[in-house]
């Protein structure tokens, strides 16, 4: 495999510079299934497992390698596994909330920050255009996207189902003013072509959506071939199933790279409010509006925000979220301030009794 096609740049090269003198190899985790790995590198696919010294020094599961993560590998002769000795430095990474359970330091069921994929180039946020068609889901993946530092790109999916599909352009405008956006049917294959541009040799895009809106029909119209299980979509409430029960960097055709999720209904803010500020742009603007700085948006007098909800210039719906996601955003950065102070007491716990430890021994 030629490493530059699976994404390989000057940014890598560099962070990958410490390492080489070690007998260490490049390569891209392709696949993240429970302790198991599947990494691509130069030589070509191999299974792969963490180093117990890596292991032992994370210390949240983002420490963890996760899809699309370069990493530092060692390959021994006789072995029929690699071993993953380091994790370079991600250029982004699209994160979101999720409970701990016993393979992390102090996990304990904790709720703490889960990678989904890194170094991505695009995201592709898709929705269906079918009855489950929800932009305030789309607004949270907007500004989970921005969060992380990916470029989103907004696909609306199942075209051939819809009947109102001017209306639906007219929401999405709405919620995602200047985001670039393309209507397609995977099914029939309708404007598929107008996403592959994203997918040029070495550009890695990640798909995110959730369960039944026709991420694995894409991705297997772009291979030219059924690889992906295709779950069918409940008649009743137009809802798939989990088809992808893990994530996966698949390598297509043209040379580009794609990140298979699973369907996700739940994506909770986990960063700080950078990402609301970008997705609710015009919220923000209204407030700067208001006649009182700390204004909360209720009863006080000179309120904008108030006004535009009273003369129908700000949809309600639109301002809940934006409300919903501020207090997830303020809820998140508490627990990671208390998370990070207890860390740091822990890490000086363990200075202090090794010296008490050095002590004893010199005496």
């Amino acid at each position: 495999m030629n490493l530059n096609l699976l994404g390989w740049n000057n940014f890598f090269s560099q962070a990958f510079e410490n390492y080489r003198n070690d007998g260490y190899i490049p390569a891209r985790v392709a696949r993240e299934h429970k302790n198991l790995y599947l990494i691509y590198t130069e030589t070509g696919e191999m299974p792969a497992e963490i180093a117990g010294r890596l292991r032992h020094q994370a210390e949240t599961r983002a420490d963890f390698p996760a899809v699309g993560d370069w990493v530092a590998a060692e390959m021994k002769p006789g072995q029929d596994r690699a071993m993953i000795r380091v994790v370079l430095p991600r250029k982004n990474a699209f994160m979101r909330k999720a409970v701990c359970s016993g393979g992390m330091p102090d996990s304990g069921g904790r709720t703490e920050v889960q990678v989904l994929a890194a170094n991505i180039d695009t995201v592709f946020l898709v929705s269906g255009l079918d009855h489950d068609f929800n932009p305030r889901r789309i607004e949270r993946y907007l500004a989970l996207a921005r969060e992380s530092g990916v470029s989103p790109v907004i696909i609306l999916n199942k075209s051939d189902l819809c009947t109102d599909l001017d209306d639906r352009l007219r929401e999405i405008d709405t919620v995602a003013y200047g985001i670039q956006r393309h209507v397609i049917s995977a099914e029939t294959e309708h404007n598929l072509e107008t996403i592959r541009p994203y997918l040029e040799p070495g550009q890695t895009v990640a798909l995110l959506g959730s369960s039944g809106v026709g991420k694995s029909t894409i991705i297997n119209h772009l291979l030219g071939e059924e690889r992906l299980k295709v779950n069918q979509v409940s008649q009743f409430n137009d809802r798939g199933r989990h088809t992808t029960s893990w994530r996966e960097l698949i390598v297509l055709p043209s040379g580009g790279l794609m990140v298979d999720t699973p369907g996700m209904r739940g994506l909770s803010v986990w960063s700080d409010a950078g990402g609301l500020g970008e997705t609710f742009s015009d919220i923000e603007g209204l407030a700067g509006r208001c006649r009182f700085r700390d204004c909360r948006h209720q009863n006080e007098p000179g309120c904008a925000v108030q006004e535009a909800l009273k003369n129908g210039t700000l949809d309600e719906d639109r301002y809940l979220n934006f409300i919903k996601l501020q207090k997830e955003s303020a809820y998140q950065s508490i627990r990671k301030d208390q998370r990070a102070r207890l860390r740091e007491t822990a890490k000086w716990r363990k200075i202090a009794l090794h010296q008490r430890e050095l002590k004893k021994r010199k005496k």
